[in-house]
């Protein structure tokens, strides 16, 4: 397996403000919703056009967060989104990474009709997030799950591994419907059930290992995940990138991995992937990678994967 970048651009809103902190990625309507971590909107990228869409009511009054400004800990941090369908309407579910009450919830951000328009719908899944701590023999502040993808009628759900906190790469299987009937309101969030625990060894980049930053389901029960060497002491601080690749996995492990190139100023952190064409020898993807600096705009990856 062999993956090559075709081209980057820089990711900007209409208004010329960085689209921050690109964590994932999923199709919208004619375009793409690109969820920022640290702002309470996602920006929905079309036709050359980025505007804002609200993920989450204002926290404390605040719409962006940063740790300079001491309100890192207030970030909704959502890391996940997955394409969905409720109701007849389209949209898409953005989940919190965990570790955290405010990273505990989820938004689920639809295009509503004519008369509507877009709306997001948050719910609190701390009950949803424990069992999943629990599936996976973690304590909660541990928690950081950084990419999700559908299987069938399932939510694969990935945890970010990390050697220095003892939590390894894993994933959990979760029933769609429940935890979008506990979204709506329409099933308390502690009737959801988590299901089977998968772990995932993906090596070693300079001693460091890398880790799940997003995942996507590819036929036959698949999924390609991206993923990054960080340097970081637990599921909250940031710490350097010494590499990035995407690996290809199965139920019983890892079937294949490559290296993700560079550029000229260091590695892309991938945070957020998307299929956009599947070939006879590989695969189109987007992928959007987080700078970890919020006045700088994330960068929009095209990506070619080859077999």
């Amino acid at each position: 397996m062999r993956v090559d970048v075709a081209d980057t651009s820089s990711l900007t809103f209409d208004d010329g403000s960085p689209v921050r902190a690109a964590s994932a990625i999923a199709a919208l309507g004619d375009g793409w919703l690109i969820v920022q971590d640290d702002a309470t909107h996602a920006a929905w990228w079309r036709s050359g056009s980025v505007t804002a869409v609200r993920a989450v009511e204002p926290v404390d009054g605040l719409e962006v967060f940063s740790s300079v400004a001491g309100t890192k800990h207030l970030k909704p941090d959502f890391e996940a989104a997955c394409a969905v369908s409720v109701g007849g309407l389209e949209g898409v579910l953005l989940l919190g990474s965990g570790s955290a009450g405010p990273r505990m919830r989820a938004s689920l951000v639809t295009l509503g009709t004519a008369e509507r328009g877009q709306s997001a719908l948050v719910a609190d899944l701390t009950p949803v997030y424990r069992a999943v701590a629990g599936a996976l023999g973690l304590r909660v502040d541990q928690l950081n799950l950084e990419g999700a993808c559908l299987i069938g009628d399932r939510l694969r759900w990935f945890q970010r591994g990390n050697a220095a906190a003892a939590a390894p790469t894993a994933c959990v299987d979760v029933d769609v419907a429940a935890l979008l009937a506990a979204v709506t309101g329409a099933r308390a969030a502690d009737h959801v059930e988590v299901g089977e625990v998968r772990r995932y060894d993906l090596g070693q980049v300079d001693g460091v290992t890398l880790a799940v930053t997003d995942a996507v389901a590819l036929a036959g029960g698949r999924v390609l995940v991206s993923a990054a060497a960080e340097d970081t002491p637990n599921a909250v601080d940031d710490g350097p990138v010494v590499g990035a690749a995407l690996a290809l996995l199965d139920d019983d492990g890892v079937v294949a991995i490559a290296q993700l190139p560079g550029s000229a100023s260091g590695v892309y952190k991938v945070e957020g992937l998307a299929v956009t064409e599947t070939t006879a020898d590989g695969l189109s993807l987007f992928a959007v990678v987080d700078a970890d600096e919020p006045a700088t705009p994330s960068e929009q990856l095209t990506l070619r994967l080859r077999w």
